[in-house]
């Protein structure tokens, strides 16, 4: 079997997250750096090795005040930890185009393994002759497990931001 190299095509992709705020409405943002290195066995992304990159200081949640709050200590601190890494264990199918990424998910230092649910959009031949293939991916971590720590109570008691957050990553990928 051949390698295959995969090179993220970053204008048809994206990485968001959502978390709760105030317990009564959620934030929305984004990453607008990040890459990923990928290897297949021809085009079998079942023992593919992955391995993203995020670079947090390009977080937005599209209010500067709470980006540099996030870019702080009490969050992401990212002078000293400036990239989210994810490391992939096993890609395993499910169901027709429906996939069980596991992996090693490492932010500020901490690396938990986390798993992720993805749907595999296909794989085509462009009219430029590349050869595309597309995922959805989403899942969620719990922040403090990665010492994303900081909160404050509102005055009924209920938290100011929820532990859980959402992930979501849409992936175009051309084939190098």
């Amino acid at each position: 079997m051949a390698k295959t190299i995969w090179k993220l095509d970053t204008s048809h992709s994206e990485v968001t997250f959502k978390v709760r705020h105030m317990m009564i409405s959620t934030v929305s943002g984004s990453f607008g750096v990040f890459d990923a290195k990928i290897e297949t066995e021809d085009t079998d992304f079942t023992q593919a090795s992955i391995v993203f990159t995020i670079e947090v200081n390009s977080i937005s949640t599209q209010n500067e005040q709470r980006d540099a709050h996030l870019r702080s200590a009490d969050f992401f601190e990212t002078e000293k930890y400036p990239h989210i890494i994810f490391e992939a264990i096993s890609l395993e199918k499910l169901q027709g185009d429906n996939y069980l990424l596991q992996g090693n998910l490492s932010i500020k230092n901490q690396t938990k393994k986390v798993s992720f649910h993805v749907e595999h959009g296909g794989t085509i031949k462009d009219m430029y002759g590349l050869i595309r293939s597309g995922f959805s991916i989403e899942g969620s971590i719990n922040r403090k497990e990665f010492g994303l720590n900081w909160n404050a109570l509102t005055e009924a008691g209920g938290l100011v931001v929820a532990d859980e957050v959402k992930i979501y990553a849409n992936i175009e990928l051309t084939m190098a």
